[in-house]
């Protein structure tokens, strides 16, 4: 009930959330871990950290692709981490956005803790902040204060593939 309160959103859509009945969107599934001051990473969860335990003993982390876990989100938006455990300050992913997609499906733009910085892989990213329209296309890179209101969405016709470092200090 705390949660939904700061989220504001009703209980029953933070137990939805939960149990996997409802999807969130980009923008809530990020309010729901800065209101909880988790990573991002945290929602992959602990059991696709397997693979990148096992390495640790030499030094290092490792993932095979076929260990990495996709988190489906509302309008078909998917997330990946791309490190092979978590990184303490730091949120590193690769997200899909299908054509009409965004992040926020509710009007406005959103800003969250962090500093963001982004790479479009493929298709043609659109990015809205207060007084400007951005589209990046695929090789095209951008950064800001994640305080800075901004929407992301595809206005495309082909998948958008982004990756993107989200720096958390203090975390």
């Amino acid at each position: 009930r705390a949660l939904a309160t700061r989220l504001e959103i009703s209980p029953s859509a933070v137990s939805q959330i939960e149990r996997g009945v409802l999807q969130p969107s980009i923008a809530r599934l990020i309010a729901i871990t800065d209101a909880l001051d988790v990573p991002l990473a945290d929602v992959f969860g602990i059991g696709d950290d397997r693979a990148a335990d096992d390495d640790a003993h030499h030094g290092f982390a490792l993932q095979r692709a076929g260990h990495a876990v996709q988190i489906p989100l509302e309008g078909g938006v998917t997330f990946r981490r791309i490190s092979p455990v978590p990184s303490p300050g730091v949120d590193y992913f690769i997200t899909t956005y299908p054509p009409g997609a965004t992040a926020h499906p509710e009007d406005g733009l959103f800003r969250h803790d962090g500093y963001e910085i982004g790479t479009v892989l493929a298709g043609e990213l659109t990015i809205d902040f207060d007084d400007e329209r951005v589209t990046l296309r695929a090789g095209d890179a951008i950064s800001y204060p994640c305080s800075v209101p901004h929407l992301l969405h595809n206005t495309g016709t082909e998948d958008v593939v982004a990756q993107w470092l989200i720096v958390h200090p203090g975390r």
